[in-house]
């Protein structure tokens, strides 16, 4: 769907909000019946927030339609494995009191009217990184995932608000704060990621190759690409001891950095994130409110909708 001067496109990383919500918000907060709706509350109070201080015209809840899509275990099995509850079902491991309570979120998005995108075989992330990449409006990314970071591009108007310790103390991430965070130009940062690893998605990195010294690796040969060519010439420009490293972990990088790169090309179908001024199922919004006991949080969300009217 075209944008319309003045448009703004906010993209949400559902998980990453729902599972903050989930250990920020006490679980005593419950339904009628004694379910928690901690990360159901959390989650629809950060969402009012959002509408009414970003100040979107567009919004997309991404959500992890496979939370480790096959493609990605090919390339690096031991990508999320640590995750993993049931290997039969690749079902992941999810506190007992938050599995119940996404299938209402996702009922409730639906019911105000927010448009929400899963993609089997894909994560939020790149649904994210798709939406993203193909938008003509400035674009916000919520997330508390530095994954994301990737897709900064000042260029495009791309930037992530980083949430990682809460809405209310949430970082605008642009290609500036990038470099002053880690000393690199922003369009490296997949690069960069893929030698430094992640432990919490089980990429153990480049053996002995930490932040510092991928960073100046990559100022000083450009890219990843740029670093496998000058190591496979000489040991010319390479910080002590990681040449050899990063000869050594050549069986590694090439299949990790198609994990850790966010896909830019999901196939989403016709979706319209506009944003409603009113509920698209009022009756069954009454409905999940009464029975969750979710009237508060929802009626913020709906006040700010409306206050866009």
């Amino acid at each position: 769907m075209p944008a319309a001067p003045g448009d703004r496109l906010l993209l949400l990383d559902s998980a990453s909000m729902y599972f903050r919500a989930f250990y920020g918000v006490p679980d005593t907060m419950v339904a009628p019946d004694g379910t928690p709706v901690n990360a159901i509350r959390g989650f629809l109070d950060y969402i009012a927030r959002l509408l009414t201080e970003r100040r979107p015209t567009r919004l997309v809840a991404a959500m992890d339609a496979d939370w480790r899509p096959q493609w990605r275990v090919a390339a690096i099995p031991s990508y999320k494995a640590h995750r993993v509850a049931d290997e039969a079902s690749n079902a992941e491991e999810v506190p007992d009191t938050l599995s119940p309570q996404v299938p209402v979120i996702e009922d409730v998005l639906d019911a105000l009217g927010l448009c929400r995108v899963g993609v089997p075989g894909y994560e939020a992330d790149d649904v994210i990184g798709t939406l993203a990449t193909t938008a003509t409006c400035p674009v916000e990314i919520v997330t508390g995932d530095r994954d994301l970071f990737q897709l900064v591009d000042d260029e495009r108007d791309v930037t992530v608000f980083y949430i990682v310790k809460g809405v209310g103390n949430a970082e605008v991430i642009d290609e500036a704060e990038i470099t002053r965070r880690y000393d690199i130009p922003s369009r490296t940062y997949a690069d960069f990621a893929t030698m430094r690893g992640d432990p919490s998605d089980g990429l153990p990195g480049v053996p002995g190759v930490g932040d510092k010294t991928a960073a100046a690796l990559l100022r000083e040969f450009g890219s990843l690409d740029g670093v496998i060519l000058a190591a496979q010439q000489s040991d010319a420009g390479f910080p002590r001891g990681s040449h050899a490293k990063i000869m050594a972990a050549a069986d590694y990088i090439e299949p990790a950095r198609k994990v850790v790169a966010v896909a830019r090309d999901v196939p989403l179908g016709d979706i319209d994130p506009t944003l409603p001024t009113e509920p698209r199922d009022p009756d069954a919004l009454d409905e999940l409110s009464r029975r969750w006991g979710l009237d508060s949080s929802v009626e913020r969300v709906v006040a700010a909708l409306r206050a866009r009217d």
